[in-house]
């Protein structure tokens, strides 16, 4: 089984997600260029508009382009409140709510400084609540080239190239305003199918 290598991500899309099953080791790569308008910073969730992303504000950096591990979070126009109603918001009536917000919230009461360490304890977090065992493990240089037990999924998930999932549906609290939204966070597979998300990942 190879492990795979994937950039960091701010609760990841679903499909971010199900590549990492398949995985002996999960590696995240901390030394790459960070990328504006990526997953590393957003999200995107189902509110009762439709699809609302959610971006965490970073501190900007002078000089050379930054590797994705030196970017500080900000604490601009109180973010970490905002992205925590506008969750409650879209899914306090959702069939799990209540039984993951108590793991989810605390992301959301703690102030972290680094975005690389807060998405890999998000990471961390998600492999937990969904009860998969795989290592997650941090790079320690960039690579161009992966050694060939590494599956290289670096540039394999972005806004911009946004997938659509193709494993079928599963019930989502406004579906019938907007209909099925695919490829959405992993929190909206766990707030809307809790334990069996796991199942539908794995279909």
């Amino acid at each position: 089984m190879s492990d795979i290598c994937v950039t960091t991500a701010y609760f990841p899309p679903i499909s971010y997600v199900r590549s990492l099953l398949s995985a002996g080791e999960v590696w995240v790569e901390g030394h790459d260029y960070y990328e504006r308008q990526s997953y590393r910073n957003r999200c995107y969730i189902a509110a009762a508009n439709g699809v609302m992303s959610l971006s965490i504000p970073v501190e900007r950096l002078q000089g050379e382009r930054p590797l994705t591990k030196d970017i500080r979070i900000s604490d601009h126009a109180n973010w970490r409140h905002v992205h925590w109603q506008s969750i409650v918001s879209a899914y306090n009536m959702s069939p799990f709510f209540e039984y993951y917000q108590d793991d989810i919230a605390p992301f959301f009461h703690k102030k972290w400084d680094f975005l690389y360490d807060f998405n890999v304890e998000i990471l961390r977090k998600v492999f937990d609540l969904l009860e998969i065992t795989k290592e997650i493990k941090l790079t320690s240089q960039y690579e161009v080239i992966l050694p060939q037990n590494v599956v290289d999924l670096r540039c394999e998930f972005h806004p911009k190239s946004h997938r659509s999932e193709s494993c079928g549906t599963y019930y989502q609290v406004f579906d019938a305003k907007h209909g099925f939204l695919p490829d959405l966070s992993v929190m909206d597979l766990l707030f809307n199918m809790g334990n069996e998300s796991i199942l539908y990942l794995t279909d």
